[in-house]
C-alpha cells in the first residue's frame, strides 16, 4: 500500500505571530504545505516568507472574517458577502444563507489574482472556516472548482471524508459531497483521498498528549493514496481563549520527534501536493 501525505499549516497571514512560526516550520521542513489567507493584513510579506523557505503557498479562500480580529474585507465589491460596513461577517453561516453565487466566484477569482500578483503560484486551493463546502449553508464547490479547473489547481474535497468527520456525513450534505467528488473527476481536479485534523476543544482533549495521541491514530488510518493532514499552530498566546491552547499544541506537535518518527514508522511519504 502506498500512502502520500501533505502535512499542511493553514491560516497564513491570519495574524503576525502565526505567520512567523509557519515560516519557521517551513523553514525547517516540519510542513510540506501552507495555506494563506490573502485579504488578512500582511499576508503579502507573510507569504513571501513562506516561499523563500521554498514553499509556494495555496489559496485559503475567506469568505468570512474571524473572531477576536478586526474585520476583514473582500478583494472586491461583493454585496451579497458583505455587511453593512463593508467587512465580511464573523459568522460563516451568515455567508451560506446570502452570499450570491456568482459573486463568491468572482471574488474567489480576486483572492486568486492577488496570490499570483505576489508571484506566487499556488498547487491548490481551500476554503477557511469551510464556507465553500456547504457546511454552514450553501455550498459553493461548483465555482471553487470551476476556478481550480481554469487555472490547473487542486482543491481540498476529500475522496472520502470519514476520517475528517469522524464518521458519515449527514444525508443532506452527502449528495452535495457526491456530486462535488464526480464534478472534480470529470474536470480534472485533483482531490485528496482523505484529509484529517484535529476538530476537539482543549477542554475535550484535555492536554497535549491526547492531541498527539489523536494524531498518532489518524496517521495509521490514512487509507492508500495521497490525503492531508492540516493544522492550525500558533504560538503560545497568539491567539485568545480556548482555540489558542491547541494551536499552541499542534505548533509543538509539528517538531515533536514522536510525531515525525510514526510518519517514518507507519511508512508515509510526505509531499507537498495531492
Amino acid at each position: 500500500m502506498t500512502r502520500r501525505l501533505v502535512l499542511t499549516a493553514d491560516d497564513l497571514g491570519r495574524e503576525p505571530a502565526t505567520s512567523v512560526e509557519i515560516a519557521r516550520l517551513a523553514a525547517e521542513g516540519a510542513i510540506t504545505a501552507s495555506t494563506v489567507i490573502v485579504i488578512a493584513p500582511g499576508a503579502d510579506a507573510a507569504a513571501a516568507a513562506v516561499a523563500r523557505a521554498g514553499i509556494e503557498p495555496r489559496l485559503h479562500a475567506t469568505l468570512s472574517s474571524e473572531r477576536g480580529l478586526a474585520a476583514w474585507r473582500p478583494v472586491g465589491a461583493a454585496p451579497s458577502l458583505v455587511s453593512d460596513d463593508g467587512s465580511l461577517p464573523f459568522d460563516p453561516a451568515e455567508v451560506g444563507a446570502r452570499a450570491d453565487a456568482s459573486e463568491v466566484a468572482v471574488e474567489l477569482d480576486a483572492q486568486l489574482q492577488v496570490l499570483l500578483g505576489w508571484g506566487i503560484r499556488p498547487l491548490a486551493l481551500d476554503s477557511h472556516a469551510g464556507t465553500l463546502y456547504g457546511l454552514t449553508g450553501r455550498s459553493f464547490i461548483a465555482e471553487a472548482l470551476e476556478l481550480a479547473a481554469r487555472h490547473g489547481l487542486g482543491f481540498r474535497l476529500p475522496r472520502d471524508p470519514a476520517l475528517y468527520l469522524g464518521g458519515a456525513l449527514p444525508t443532506e450534505v452527502a449528495a452535495v459531497h457526491a456530486t462535488g467528488v464526480a464534478a472534480a473527476d470529470a474536470l480534472g481536479v485533483p482531490i485528496p483521498a482523505a484529509i484529517a485534523t484535529n476538530r476537539m476543544p482543549a477542554s475535550q482533549l484535555g492536554g497535549y498528549a491526547a492531541l498527539r495521541d489523536g494524531y498518532l491514530r489518524l496517521l495509521g488510518a490514512l487509507p492508500e493514496g495521497t490525503s492531508e493532514i492540516f493544522m492550525h499552530p500558533a504560538p503560545e498566546h497568539a491567539v485568545a481563549g480556548p482555540d489558542g491552547i491547541v494551536r499552541a499544541w499542534e505548533l509543538a506537535l509539528l517538531r515533536d520527534d514522536r510525531f515525525r518518527t510514526a510518519i517514518e514508522t507507519e511508512g508515509i511519504e510526505l509531499v507537498d501536493a495531492w
